[in-house]
């Protein structure tokens, strides 16, 4: 059973106030990633499918265990800086924490001037031919469609960040270490484009599928029959084989997170500096499975303000 706090990190509009630098209403759509089917899903009969995250939550405080039609929903700010940030959810590999209408990190982006854009990706256990890959696959789509739609977004395609929220996090790993890998034929003139994010930001994400720091969860979601093989793991660890184009990449994990281990974030911290990328760690003290918990005063920690001045230093802002 995936407990809430799982899928917390793909939801967080209720708990993210908005900016009091907010100015304006954002502008929201949600388009589908693929111009026709996804790749890999012929012969099998998979079909969206949705469920309420809580009984008494929102409309739109919803899960998707079934993903048959990818999804971005662009939530765009009434003054754009130029630059954009792909948001890959939670949600365990077991479903994908994501509403329709725009979360709380979106807005909270787009408050800031940042173009956000939200991916509804799909999942292993439908069978997709892509199996492993299939959020990958997905992930890639959006950060080509997302540049090669710059212009009518109104982004400089080099100012593209990428960010991932607990599960979410291992698909926003992977994209950045593994953009360049092929997983899908081309099907239009975007996929022509760099799926490579400009910055990376990890969030209390899950990175490895080895047994020092595993989510337990999200490796046998991603890996199914294969979680228990080392070749596997080591695959699809993503501290692994990172590429020398690697992003600048921000992790941020709580000391007292009780889902996935913060070792995974020290994991791939430890990477990224064996391999010179230039990066930052940042482990709060508490905050459990989710943003860090605000001083006992009430004062909230700014861990949107640390990434985003990072990102800056990196010439993302």
């Amino acid at each position: 059973m995936t407990d809430r706090r799982t899928v917390i990190a793909g939801g967080l509009a209720a708990l993210l106030p908005m900016p009091a630098f907010a100015q304006g209403a954002p502008t929201i759509d949600r388009f589908a990633l693929w111009p026709k089917a996804p790749p890999g899903g012929e012969g099998r009969a998979i079909a969206d499918a949705w469920v309420k995250r809580s009984p008494t939550g929102g409309a739109d405080d919803i899960a998707w265990p079934h993903v048959a039609t990818p999804m971005l929903t662009v939530v765009r700010p009434a003054r754009p800086s130029g630059a954009a940030v792909l948001i890959c959810p939670g949600g365990g590999y077991a479903r994908v924490a994501v509403g329709r209408g725009g979360g709380g990190i979106a807005r909270d982006f787009a408050a800031r001037g940042v173009t956000a854009f939200e991916l509804l990706y799909r999942l292993p256990h439908d069978g997709w031919t892509a199996g492993p890959d299939v959020a990958l696959q997905d992930a890639q789509r959006a950060m080509r469609v997302i540049r090669a739609g710059a212009g009518r977004f109104g982004i400089d395609p080099a100012r593209v960040a990428a960010t991932g929220f607990s599960a979410g996090g291992h698909v926003a790993a992977r994209l950045a270490t593994r953009a360049a890998t092929p997983t899908y034929a081309a099907v239009d003139a975007a996929d022509r484009l760099s799926a490579r994010p400009d910055v990376a930001g990890l969030f209390f994400p899950v990175v490895t599928m080895m047994d020092d720091g595993v989510h337990a969860q999200s490796r046998r979601e991603l890996l199914g029959v294969h979680a228990a093989d080392p070749a596997w793991q080591r695959r699809y660890s993503a501290q692994l084989d990172l590429p020398a184009d690697m992003p600048p990449t921000f992790v941020a994990a709580n000391a007292d997170d009780p889902v996935v281990p913060p070792r995974n974030a020290i994991l791939m911290f430890e990477a990224l500096q064996a391999a010179h990328v230039p990066a930052e760690l940042m482990v709060f003290e508490r905050g459990g499975h989710g943003p860090p918990a605000a001083h006992r005063d009430g004062t909230p920690v700014p861990w949107m303000d640390l990434f985003v001045g990072w990102a800056g230093d990196h010439g993302w802002r």
